[in-house]
């Protein structure tokens, strides 16, 4: 877990967790936000969007992350299949005090399947509460 951002180092991988693609929900979300997706490919890539916002929305609950300036360069590799637990990491590119009281930490996300092939990834932008220097 990253701690304050005089804490985190730039190269710094940090896990976001594990979940498996349930099945049932796969069918419910492409019913609901993918209509005609054919489930037989694989979870929709709106789906692996999702999951990897769960698994990021419960890792960063427990950071001192005030807030996500951005997520971009977006980018599916892959459509798991039902079953297939896939895990999140987080690794830190750079960061950039901003005064002191916080700083900018950029990030690439990456979910991989269980052979560790990439499945989904981004980036991202996110401030930090500085410690009491």
């Amino acid at each position: 877990m990253p701690g304050y951002f005089d804490d985190i180092e730039v190269g710094q991988v940090v896990s976001l967790g594990a979940t498996a693609v349930d099945a049932e929900a796969m069918q419910a979300f492409a019913k609901a936000f993918a209509p005609g997706w054919d489930i037989a490919s694989g979870a929709p890539d709106a789906m692996v969007y999702a999951v990897w916002s769960k698994l990021d929305g419960e890792a960063s609950a427990r950071w001192p992350q005030t807030k996500r300036l951005a997520v971009d360069a977006l980018r599916w590799m892959r459509n798991p299949p039902p079953g297939e637990l896939l895990r999140g990491r987080m690794t830190v590119l750079a960061k950039d005090a901003v005064g002191d009281a916080k700083g900018m930490v950029i990030a690439q996300h990456d979910l991989l399947d269980e052979g560790g092939r990439l499945v989904f990834s981004c980036m991202t932008r996110s401030l930090f509460q500085r410690a009491d220097l």
